[in-house]
């Protein structure tokens, strides 16, 4: 019976350390988080808000007048009828930000991160092409992958000797490099340079999911293509919306032939009804931010604090040896533990302390790679830094 071996399984999951909980919180996103059944809000270093802009008045502004302007849902598909003038304007504003780097850019909303990289693996990967996808890439991109028509082949994380070996040996008349820019559980950088050379000398196409980088890379906060300063019309781009930007959705940026063609053959797009109009009101409002001297000012803050968790991890690793710290310059910074039972009982102890750092494990990790992900915010302000550290300070004598 299907509840019968749903129950086992579940059991299973539960004797491993992998059943997954939801916490539910009663406040707005920010620093402090107030979860249901607790007494105090937490100090939350768990969210994806790198920018702080999630609760931030001016957005919600933007959202209020966008549903009095516009209304609250979009009513049908963009194709069809959804397709408002302040959808339009996200969209050509996107594509404005990437025009220094993609030729004739044109920009493509969609609903979520996800739905934007299945569309385009799917759309994208048909019958004459092979997709080379990096191992760590986030499961959109892999379960994308998976759908499209495509053959695929993975190659070790970052390992470009071996990607460039499989594009040699490729035949098919189409490749498609794929990657995150930043990658979600180690916040490491895809050499994207070396890419786009690779791509330009094996007539491929590289296509970047930026979801981590948006808002946080480059200099006006564009992102990683910003960041490293690239060209070519061979560039597929893909930035989510409920990251840094602080509201939700996502935007493809491509050649326009591109976006013409996604839009005849995305099913994730042609098949889904459109973002709020009032969601797209709000982006609007983000994206000035982030371009603004405030956004600039939130990004250098931002970077102070990362420097200055980065040494407060160092030191704690120095007292335990099998733990490890990725080589990340961003905001995520992932404490690496090794087994979910190491993982889930420093998570607790954290949160003794009145801080939020969900343990993250297998699938979402490799196996024996369970972490405490930390992720900072440019809303954090030193004084709460200084509390996690000083948190961090006793952890290290509970545990060594």
């Amino acid at each position: 019976m299907l509840i019968t071996r749903l129950q086992q399984e579940l059991a299973a999951l539960e004797q491993a350390g992998l059943r997954r909980r939801r916490r539910v919180v009663t406040g707005p996103c920010g620093p402090l988080q107030q979860l249901a059944g607790a007494e105090q809000p937490r100090l939350s270093f768990c969210s994806n808000d790198y920018l702080g802009l999630a609760g931030h008045p001016a957005l919600a502004e933007a959202l209020a007048e966008g549903a009095q302007r516009w209304g609250v849902g979009s009513g049908a598909s963009h194709l069809v009828s959804g397709h408002s003038q302040v959808h339009e304007d996200v969209e050509q504003g996107f594509a404005r930000w990437q025009s220094a780097h993609i030729p004739q850019a044109a920009g493509l909303l969609f609903c979520s991160g996800f739905m934007a990289n299945m569309a385009l693996m799917t759309a994208l990967g048909d019958g004459q092409t092979t997709i080379f996808s990096d191992k760590l890439n986030h499961a959109s991109l892999i379960d994308g992958a998976r759908l499209a028509d495509a053959d695929v082949r993975r190659y070790m994380h970052g390992d470009l000797a071996q990607l460039e070996r499989l594009l040699q040996r490729c035949n098919t008349p189409q490749r498609l490099i794929v990657t995150d820019a930043v990658f979600s559980m180690d916040g490491d950088l895809a050499d994207l340079p070396a890419l786009l050379r690779m791509a330009e000398q094996y007539d491929a196409w590289l296509v970047v999911d930026d979801a981590h980088g948006l808002g946080v890379l480059g200099a006006h906060g564009h992102g990683s293509l910003e960041h490293f300063g690239l060209h070519s019309e061979r560039l597929v781009w893909m930035g989510t919306l409920g990251k840094a930007m602080g509201v939700s959705g996502a935007v493809v940026v491509a050649h326009a032939t591109i976006i013409d063609w996604l839009v005849q053959r995305a099913r994730p797009y042609i098949y889904t009804t459109g973002m709020s109009p009032a969601l797209a009101q709000a982006l609007l409002a983000s994206m000035e931010l982030v371009e603004s001297q405030e956004g600039a000012a939130r990004r250098q803050h931002l970077q102070q604090l990362i420097a200055r968790l980065r040494a407060g991890l160092s030191a704690l690793v120095q007292q335990h040896p099998h733990w490890s710290l990725p080589d990340s310059v961003t905001a995520i910074q992932p404490l690496v533990v090794g087994s979910n039972e190491d993982a889930l009982r420093l998570s607790a102890t954290l949160e003794q302390s009145g801080v939020w750092v969900p343990a993250i494990r297998p699938p979402t990790v490799p196996a024996g790679t369970a972490r405490l992900r930390f992720t900072l915010s440019a809303a954090h302000t030193q004084a709460q830094l200084d509390q996690l550290l000083a948190v961090l300070d006793t952890l290290e004598k509970i545990t060594s």
